[in-house]
């Protein structure tokens, strides 16, 4: 027997996200916008067994990645003699799926830890309040885009999508876009999730506006009862601080209010981007969330 893929569409929302609320550990790979809105970058498909729902990418290389439910209810032995296509070679594991296939098939899979795909966690006190000697320098950027701009910070609604199309277009033109595939699909993820806007569940977003015009935005979406994950952050770097100032403002305005449950934000991973690995380790991460690549040996 053998999974039946079929492409990923915004209509699949609720069935996936009822098959993520099962996961033990959810890392920002499968949120139902990352999910969605990179379907065509990686050609993402989908396939619903009664237990999970897997995920396989089929460019650059098929390959599919970890599924999507209950993890710890699933007779292992049993379901990969079933679907046996899936004993090969899996990529985005997260870590207790890794392990948990590791100690059920002992010598008859191998897992290696991907740094590249690593998972930034932050404490979402630390990023909205950056208190003390090692957010100096992000502390007094901020205080700097604070000082020179006449500034104001809107919570992003479809009354922005707008806005925030036309700044990522030029954003593109200013990092030409058009030369760097990987800024090419991001910038195609971004359009998609901006134009869909109302339509996605649990997506949140903010921008900073100097002097009415809108110069940095981020989207975030709630990934568990306790953590977001930030998907996108532009800003336009003429306006110094700026990043600083769009990263504080809407962690603190998430995170605002007595109660409020988010504890932790989750930046995605460095991809292995050297420049973009110094950036997000600059905010100095609680912790990682480590992914893995499996290898069964048949």
């Amino acid at each position: 027997m053998n999974l039946e893929f079929a492409p990923i569409a915004l209509s699949g929302q609720p069935v996936y996200q009822s098959f993520l609320s099962r996961c033990p550990w959810k890392t920002s790979d499968y949120s139902f916008v990352n999910v969605w809105s990179w379907a065509s970058a990686y050609d993402l498909e989908w396939a619903r067994t009664d237990d999970l729902l897997w995920l396989r990418q089929n460019r650059p290389a098929q390959k599919y990645w970890a599924p999507v439910g209950d993890w710890g209810a699933v007779d292992w032995a049993a379901y990969f003699a079933r679907f046996p296509e899936l004993r090969t070679e899996l990529i985005r594991i997260p870590e207790p799926l890794a392990r948990l296939w590791e100690t059920g098939f002992n010598d008859r899979v191998q897992i290696v830890p991907d740094r590249d795909q690593f998972d930034y966690l932050y404490d979402a006190t630390d990023l909205a309040g950056l208190s003390g000697n090692r957010y100096h320098k992000k502390r007094n950027l901020l205080y700097q885009f604070k000082k020179n701009y006449n500034y104001r910070y809107v919570d992003m609604s479809s009354g922005w999508v707008d806005a925030a199309l036309a700044m990522q277009d030029n954003w593109c033109v200013w990092r030409e876009c058009d030369s760097d595939l990987q800024l090419a699909h991001e910038n195609q993820a971004i359009e998609k999730v901006l134009s869909h806007w109302n339509k996605i569940n649990g997506i949140m977003g903010g921008g900073l506006l100097v002097d009415d015009a809108l110069v940095a935005y981020t989207i975030g979406e709630r990934l568990s009862d306790d953590t977001l994950v930030i998907h996108f952050e532009k800003g336009d770097t003429a306006y110094k601080g700026v990043y600083q100032a769009m990263n504080q403002m809407f962690v603190e305005q998430v995170t605002a209010g007595p109660g409020n449950p988010i504890r932790w934000i989750n930046r995605e991973q460095d991809l292995g981007d050297q420049g973009l690995r110094r950036a997000k380790e600059s905010y100095h991460p609680a912790a990682f969330m480590e992914k893995f690549r499996v290898v069964f040996k048949n």
